[in-house]
C-alpha cells in the first residue's frame, strides 16, 4: 500500500515503543518526510518557534500523548493554543490517561478529539487509520 496524499504531521510522544508502533502503523499512509517527531514538551514549543517566524510550515495534524517528561501535554497544549500557529491546527489527545480529569482539561484548552491508547494492538492501528483517514483525508483545514 502506497503512502496517501501530502500530509504533515508532529506525533508528540516520549515512549519509544508506543513511538515506533505509531510509526510503522502510519507509514503506508503518510510521507515520513511529513511527519515530525517531539518526544517532550520542550521539543514542541520549539517547533512552534519555527512556525512562528516562518522556518518552517505547521503541520496539518498534531498527536500529542499528555504524559510528558518535563513541560506535560496539557501545558503544550495551552501554550500552542495561545499561538498564532498552533491556535488552529488540530490536536488529537492520544495517550494512556483514561481520567475525566484529564479529558475534560484537553478539551477545554482546545482538544478537536480526545483518543485512550488501547491494550489491543490491532485496536491500536485501527484507531491510528481512523484518525489519518478523517484528519488526512476528509477534513479540510483553513488555508
Amino acid at each position: 500500500m502506497s503512502a496517501g496524499p501530502h500530509c504533515s504531521m508532529l506525533l508528540v510522544e516520549d515512549d519509544p515503543v508506543d513511538l515506533d508502533l505509531i510509526l510503522r502503523a502510519l507509514a503506508p499512509h503518510i510521507e515520513s518526510d511529513g511527519i515530525g517527531i517531539a518526544r517532550d514538551g520542550e521539543q514542541v514549543l520549539a517547533w512552534v518557534e519555527h512556525w512562528e517566524h516562518g522556518t518552517h510550515p505547521p503541520p496539518q495534524l498534531i498527536l500529542l500523548d499528555l504524559k510528558l517528561p518535563g513541560i506535560g501535554g496539557l501545558e503544550v497544549l495551552r501554550r500552542l493554543r495561545g499561538s498564532e500557529p498552533g491556535r488552529l491546527i488540530p490536536v488529537v489527545v492520544l495517550t494512556s490517561s483514561d481520567e475525566p480529569r484529564d479529558i475534560q482539561a484537553a478539551y477545554d484548552l482546545g482538544a478537536n478529539s480526545y483518543i485512550v491508547k488501547p491494550i489491543n494492538y490491532e485496536r491500536f492501528l485501527e484507531g491510528l487509520h481512523q484518525i489519518n483517514r478523517y484528519w488526512c483525508r476528509t477534513n479540510r483545514p483553513p488555508s
